[in-house]
């Protein structure tokens, strides 16, 4: 933080002394008011449902301008890392603070790729779980019980401690996903293959059978490496907050990815996208795009309950700047496999030229979002809807080990402890049980 001369005074009405609180001053944003002190010196709390208006930490990885539509990691514009990095790149970026160089990026990809086997007990470990229990149910449990596997990741004390579970976290990652799903479709389980990317091994876990030999598609597996890329971190967001609040008690990292990992499984937070598909499906069911009129009337309308999934965004006010990248994404997988004219995504393409040029939405900038463009990319990939979070948690896993790195080893790192106004009854007798 960049101290400041500058001071906030806060006066009170009730006879309470004003107070001086410090001004610090980001690289980037808005300044921030130090309030640590204001319990103590005026015995009152401030009140922020949401931290809407409140700073937890100071950080210097992801910078979010919802205004100017601008996501940078750690100072790069994402429109330049998604169309001139891959996934590891933005990875050691990410866990590092610096692009690698050549030699840099060679060294990470094969250290990367020589850990993603998991411990093979863990199989036994996932056929406890039901086969229609949803992936994030069971992802949840198989990142949580990493830390009964590898007992030497939950000791995180020294540094070279912390970098093997941060390479274990993001290589292990797309293996697990990879199982929830074969074991949620009675496939048998594929093994990685460290001659392959680190994408295009994920796509071979997620889709080859021992039958034949899976073809990789280059086209397919970029756009699935952009979608890493865009989803890799997002600021102080629900689910990251989670994964700082559950670290800062000092709990092992892979149960604090596991809270992160819970948190991105609700319908308002890594959900969207899912919940998008199921929109269209549900048009399509309807009558599909003779139908999108009627849709649209009932979005419009305030009494039907119907809402636009996939549109807007509660940060950027302006436009989503992975969106554009999303979108020509779409547009380069649907050309690939030939769906063009797919009744489903023909009905997204008619929404997105809707939703572009009415004036309803226009003026309420309620722009296609980045949910709505990689959902369709992931269906047409052929990766089933209830999936489409789990592979959210797989991009964002990164930038959540990379936050928690950054809150441990913060010299004012401290167990989180939110405050309250308290609402309910005072002090009161217990009755005895005849008299209640």
């Amino acid at each position: 933080m960049n101290a400041s001369n500058e001071k906030a005074t806060l006066s009170f009405s009730d006879g309470t002394p004003s107070i001086d609180l410090p001004i610090y001053k980001g690289e980037v944003g808005p300044d921030v008011i130090d309030i640590r002190k204001l319990y103590g010196q005026t015995g009152k709390f401030t009140y922020d449902p949401g931290f809407m208006s409140t700073a937890s930490c100071n950080s210097k990885i992801t910078f979010i301008d919802g205004d100017k539509g601008e996501l940078l990691y750690r100072g790069y514009q994402i429109q330049d890392l998604a169309t001139n990095c891959d996934f590891l790149e933005t990875c050691f970026l990410l866990i590092k603070g610096e692009l690698p160089n050549k030699k840099q990026k060679e060294e990470f990809d094969t250290l990367v790729m020589h850990h993603t086997m998991v411990h093979e007990q863990m199989q036994f470990f996932l056929r406890g779980f039901r086969r229609d229990a949803h992936p994030m149910a069971v992802l949840t449990g198989l990142i949580g019980g990493m830390a009964a596997f590898y007992h030497d990741g939950v000791d995180y004390t020294t540094e070279r401690e912390r970098d093997v579970a941060q390479i274990r976290l993001v290589a292990k990652m797309p293996t697990l996903v990879a199982m929830a799903y074969k074991y949620s479709i009675g496939q048998p389980f594929i093994y990685p293959k460290n001659n392959l990317s680190y994408t295009a091994n994920f796509m071979q876990m997620m889709f080859a059978t021992p039958c034949e030999e899976y073809k990789i598609n280059d086209v397919l597996v970029r756009a699935l490496d952009r979608i890493f890329i865009l989803h890799a971190d997002h600021e102080q967001n629900a689910s990251t907050s989670t994964v700082r609040l559950a670290g800062s008690s000092g709990t092992n990292p892979f149960a604090a990815i596991a809270a992160g990992v819970a948190c991105l499984w609700g319908p308002a937070h890594g959900g969207a996208n899912e919940a998008c598909l199921q929109m269209l499906e549900e048009i399509q069911a309807s009558g599909g795009v003779e139908k999108i009129d009627d849709f649209i009337a009932k979005v419009k309308d305030k009494n039907s309950g119907v809402r636009l999934m996939g549109f807007g965004h509660r940060v950027y006010k302006n436009f989503d700047p992975r969106a554009k990248l999303m979108r020509e994404t779409c547009y380069e997988v649907l050309k690939e496999m030939g769906l063009e004219n797919d009744p489903l995504f023909k009905l997204a393409m008619t929404l997105e030229k809707i939703a572009l040029e009415d004036e309803y939405f226009v003026s309420r900038k309620l722009y296609p979002n980045v949910d709505f463009y990689s959902g369709i990319v992931q269906r047409a990939l052929g990766i089933p809807t209830d999936m489409f979070t789990c592979i959210f948690a797989l991009a964002r896993t990164v930038g959540w080990i990379s936050q928690w790195e950054e809150m441990i080893t913060d010299a004012e790192y401290k167990i989180g402890r939110p405050r309250q106004l308290f609402v309910g009854h005072a002090t009161r007798p217990v009755p005895p049980i005849a008299k209640r």
